[in-house]
């Protein structure tokens, strides 16, 4: 089996996220170890006994695809030679995980409203602000307004009547978001139930000195 064969097989068998991992190279005829080691030298191998060994990361250095080209090399010179993994193998820092998406947030925040919920101030964060200017079209339907120092948006939602987006229509615009690939999350700020609408449209809030 060929050193970009192994290579292959052994990086695949890496855990999932791993940044460094160390690396054994042992030469079939000692007397190609020092070409080996040339062809090497971006890698920086240092010997041990009777094998080549060097370390690939995936964050500096040398990385795993130009690793695989390296090795290659010994294969088109016919070196013949054993690659094994060594014992020190990291792994990088976890990643957050990923939102759910803004429908399905959506879901579980309205199946928490008591049964006779009626007016809704929502909030709406988005990961990045270059996502500002389409979320602003793809929601427009909900007017939404935009607070300070928020990357994101207000909105209000009635569930029968008054000023407000309809349930409905919320969770329409919040699915066609995530159709968009927007990242974010949605919380409900405050919430009324069985508001009576007398010649009004609807309860106003007052947060921060500011009617919403």
């Amino acid at each position: 089996m060929g050193l970009a064969e192994q290579w292959e097989r052994i990086t695949r068998s890496l855990p999932e996220g791993w940044e460094q991992a160390d690396f054994r190279l042992r030469v079939t005829d000692r007397r190609l170890e020092s070409r080996a080691a040339a062809l090497l030298g971006p890698l920086a191998p240092g010997r041990g006994g009777d094998e080549l060994h060097f370390t690939v990361s995936r964050t500096t250095g040398v990385g795993p695809d130009a690793a695989g080209r390296l090795l290659a090399k010994l294969d088109d010179e016919r070196i013949a030679a054993t690659l094994t993994l060594g014992r020190r193998v990291t792994r990088g820092a976890p990643q957050a995980p990923a939102h759910d998406p803004l429908e399905k947030q959506w879901d579980r925040l309205t199946a928490t409203l008591p049964e006779d919920w009626s007016d809704l101030l929502c909030g709406l964060t988005v990961d990045s602000s270059d996502d500002l200017p389409r979320v602003t079209l793809l929601a427009a339907p909900l007017n939404p307004s935009r607070p300070e120092k928020q990357i994101g948006f207000e909105f209000r939602v009635a569930r029968s009547s008054g000023y407000g987006a309809s349930p409905q229509m919320t969770r329409r615009c919040l699915a066609r978001l995530d159709e968009a690939g927007v990242g974010g999350d949605v919380e409900i700020l405050r919430a009324l139930s069985d508001t009576q609408h007398v010649s009004t449209q609807g309860p106003v809030w007052y947060v921060g000195g500011k009617v919403l």
